[in-house]
């Protein structure tokens, strides 16, 4: 089988491959072993013994988290070339209803960790420039200016955004690899003054720390151990930018560098243990000659770019994907090029965009940040864990070797889990706030949808082919107004004759609505991206018209200039009758005028319904009618559109009947109450 130009092995693939997709875990040398030292209480109580134990955690997180479990197991794991948690759950769910909870809270997690991971990386790579001398003048001095640059910079990426990955990983990816290849050649130099470092790479050294006295906060080293792989997830979702074959091809050299720089750090920090260290104290700038550390902070802070880059793109793909899942409500998704894994959606660039700055304002630094950096994306992982144990399972995995990989990989990521937990009164649980306001949308948008299909009556659907002799009829009944020549419904056909019944509602029974053609389309998107087809079925009549529109994601979905043209042509052939105006300022123009009607619900007072569903299906349906416009959408922005609110009425209601009485006959009533007086 032919394989698709992204699943290529390329030297361009490669290439955008460093660029947008190890933006995240290619940064993490600025900030893990400073965050290891830091939490052992400084260079005060580093030894030998510490620093061998803590790089051969990392060496066999990365090995065991990123290389096995992610770049060999989880990109087999792709759904139509896409990956991430939610291409995952679309892969298993089917094998149990509860496998939705581990997809959303996962990816309320790894979407939450898009919003701290530009925040963090960036203002990290910035501190390098605090205090540092420009020709004899200190440029920046505070941390307040530390964060106006950082803001600057956050703020041009996200405006960025919607040129496309491709662009910007083609223009990423050479400074990436320039940036890893410094990585590495740094870290061996350093290196050269101590070759025993090496003996790190022997795992018991990384089983010996956890349970050693010289490490001050003992399992918990691990939640800045896990600051090394928090990559991983990333690579996974961005899988769609640039194919698996890119990733595993490039995926190598990316390891060999980072590994070699934490080896060069080592070695530095074990050869200055007096090093007289401030609060901006970061071992990795250290470990750059003095004369060059200048243009390691410049190369710091365009990884640090590309890092968010990695994480924003990300983004992009886990809210598409959660959309078709129905986890999100739908959104406009933007296609800046002809691959239809690279995508733009305006209003998640703007919160996330919005999320991060409140994220870098209220944190400041990015010591405080580093505290609820990582929580979110260990939760994540775990989650992955239990998604790929599914997979294996439907590939036909034995038993015992599914057994083996949850227990092993859970066990792993449980303990990152609770080390991460100590950050969560120092910052954590901003990390926990945003992930649970995604995950509360989330939730009432999928299970919301599940009350819904549920409780939805059985009647709610009707065949239009049962109602044309009813819309004909009042297409020419003249004691009716002409509510317009073409009344045009955007609403789904199944099967090519069911509908919802609240659309013939709106026609027939609001007020009956007249108008010489009735048009029911329903838009679909193809994977291609230029599709422009559409089918028609009339049903045997000239003014009952059901479209079914097929266009490429590329496509603008401008429905009213398709429309035109579609009559037209079933004008000329006589499918329809035509629609002389006499009343225009175009010569022979043989097309009426439209009215575009947009249906949304508004839940009934006869819902009957248990108390959490009714709740459950009000969020739901405010969710809907604010989350977007749905003229906007069909690209009727500037039409004549109306937006119908019609009643939802879901459950079986119980009648309710009045019991009619006499009326009041106040003249007895008087003479009753003058009668009861007199007796008195």
């Amino acid at each position: 089988m032919k394989l698709k130009k992204r699943d290529r092995l390329t030297a361009a693939g490669l290439l955008i491959s460093i660029g947008i997709v190890y933006g995240d875990i290619g940064t993490s040398p600025l900030y893990v072993m400073k965050s290891i030292v830091a939490g052992n209480g400084g260079m005060n109580n580093i030894s030998r013994e510490l620093i061998l134990g803590a790089i051969s955690l990392i060496f066999w997180t990365v090995t065991l988290l990123t290389t096995v479990k992610y770049v060999a197991i989880a990109l087999k794991a792709t759904n139509h070339g896409e990956g991430g948690i939610f291409a995952l759950y679309a892969l298993v769910r089917k094998r149990a209803k509860w496998l939705v909870i581990p997809a959303l809270v996962g990816g309320a997690a790894l979407l939450a960790d898009g919003a701290l991971t530009p925040a963090v990386t960036v203002t990290t790579a910035i501190e390098g420039l605090k205090g540092m001398e420009f020709g004899g003048n200190i440029l920046v001095s505070t941390q307040g200016m530390v964060i106006l640059i950082t803001v600057c910079i956050l703020l041009l990426l996200f405006a960025i955004q919607r040129m496309g990955t491709s662009l910007i990983g083609k223009a990423f990816g050479p400074i990436m690899l320039i940036w890893f290849t410094f990585l590495g050649v740094i870290g061996l130099l350093n290196m050269a003054n101590d070759w025993s470092i090496l003996q790190a790479l022997n795992p018991i050294y990384a089983v010996k720390i956890l349970f050693s006295p010289v490490n001050k906060v003992g399992i918990f080293i691990l939640g800045s151990i896990f600051l090394a792989t928090t990559g991983a997830e990333a690579l996974y979702s961005d899988v769609g930018h640039v194919g698996k074959a890119n990733i595993k091809g490039s995926w190598p050299y990316v390891f060999v560098c980072l590994i070699l720089n934490y080896l060069g750090q080592g070695v530095w920090i074990l050869q200055n243990p007096g090093f007289k260290t401030s609060g901006d104290f970061n071992p990795f700038y250290q470990i750059v000659p003095e004369n060059i550390r200048i243009y390691a902070i410049i190369l710091a802070t365009m990884a640090a770019i590309i890092a968010s880059q990695a994480l924003i793109t990300g983004s992009f793909t886990l809210v598409s994907e959660a959309s078709q899942l129905k986890f999100l409500p739908r959104m406009n998704i933007v296609y800046p090029t002809t691959e239809q894994g690279q995508i733009y959606i305006p209003s998640v660039n703007k919160m996330l965009g919005a999320t991060t700055l409140a994220v870098v304002f209220f944190f400041q630094t990015s010591e405080h940040m580093e505290s609820a950096y990582g929580l979110a994306i260990t939760a994540t992982m775990l989650m992955t864990t239990i998604l790929l144990s599914e997979y294996l399972a439907k590939k036909g995995v034995h038993l015992i070797w599914r057994i083996l990989f949850l227990i092993f990989f859970a066990a792993i990521e449980i303990m990152f889990l609770i080390s991460s937990l100590v950050k969560f009164v120092h910052g954590g649980y901003v990390t926990v706030i945003i992930a649970g306001l995604i995950g509360i949308v989330m939730y009432i948008w999928y299970f919301g949808n599940k009350v819904r299909d549920k409780r939805e009556a059985r009647n709610s659907y009707v065949r239009l082919d049962e109602y044309t002799s009813m819309l004909t009829n009042l297409s020419h009944d003249e004691n009716y107004p002409t509510y317009a020549t073409n009344l045009v419904y955007m609403a789904k056909v199944k099967y090519n004759k069911f509908i919802k019944r609240e659309v013939l509602y709106s026609i027939l029974d609001k007020r009956p609505k007249r108008a010489k053609a009735y048009w029911f389309v329903t838009v679909n998107v193809t994977n291609e991206p230029f599709t422009a087809e559409y089918a028609v079925n009339t049903y045997g009549t000239k003014n009952v018209i059901n479209i079914q529109l097929y266009l490429g994601f590329k496509k603008q979905t401008s429905v009213n200039v398709y429309l035109r043209q579609i009559i037209h042509d079933l004008i000329a052939d006589g499918t329809i009758e035509s629609q002389p105006q006499e009343y225009t300022t175009t010569p022979g123009r043989d097309v009426g005028d439209f009215s575009f009607v947009i249906v949304q619900d508004v839940v009934s007072p006869q819902t009957e319904l248990t108390t959490y569903e009714k709740w459950i299906i009000q969020a739901r349906v405010g969710l809907q009618n604010s989350s977007s416009n749905p003229a906007s959408w069909f690209g009727l922005d500037y039409a004549d559109t109306v937006v119908e609110r019609v009643p939802l009425i879901l459950g079986r209601p119980t009648p309710s009947y009045i019991k009619r009485v006499d009326p009041i006959n106040y003249a007895n009533l008087k003479k009753k109450l003058k009668g009861d007086g007199n007796r008195a």
